[in-house]
């Protein structure tokens, strides 16, 4: 079988609505949605999505926008524009679908796209998660993943900046 091409994994918001839509017929999908800056790929990232995946048969990516970054991560952030950070988040085998949300939060993406499955790493717990509480309303279930000690972009930065 031959490998998907990466920029084919990268949706506009609404074209994953479209698709989650028809994947939720028929044959029942389960999706699972993470979101992050994912600004500077590391193992913890790869290790983090490959367990995502395995919450069900589709995992959808969503990434910050560039504003939103710079917002929660302060000026010099993203190292990546969104663009870039998109390419690298599809090329991982783990992920089906990448897609972006240009607010500070995607709870609006969330309840847009109703995914079956909300994870987040083991740093957040359940109650904190944005879109907890509206994935559980509906049925779903909300997951917090094991963190990786040591591994952060965060980490990475200060490691580069200092050498």
């Amino acid at each position: 079988m031959a490998p998907r091409k990466l920029l084919g994994k990268v949706k506009s918001p609404n074209q994953l609505t479209r698709i989650m839509k028809s994947g939720q017929k028929g044959r029942r999908k389960t999706f699972v949605f993470t979101n992050g800056c994912f600004d500077l790929l590391h193992p913890g990232h790869v290790a983090y999505l490959e367990n995502a995946r395995k919450q069900g048969d589709v995992l959808v990516v969503a990434l910050n926008s560039d504003e939103s970054v710079s917002k929660l991560k302060g000026s010099g952030r993203p190292l990546n524009p969104l663009s870039d950070r998109m390419q690298v988040i599809a090329a991982l085998e783990s992920v089906d679908y990448v897609t972006w949300f240009e607010q500070d939060t995607p709870l609006e993406l969330i309840l847009k796209l109703r995914p079956n499955v909300l994870v987040k790493g083991g740093d957040w717990r359940p109650e904190q998660i944005v879109g907890a509480r509206e994935v559980l309303s509906w049925g779903g279930k909300v997951r917090a993943l094991r963190y990786i000690e040591g591994k952060s972009t965060t980490r990475l930065v200060e490691k580069a900046r200092r050498s």
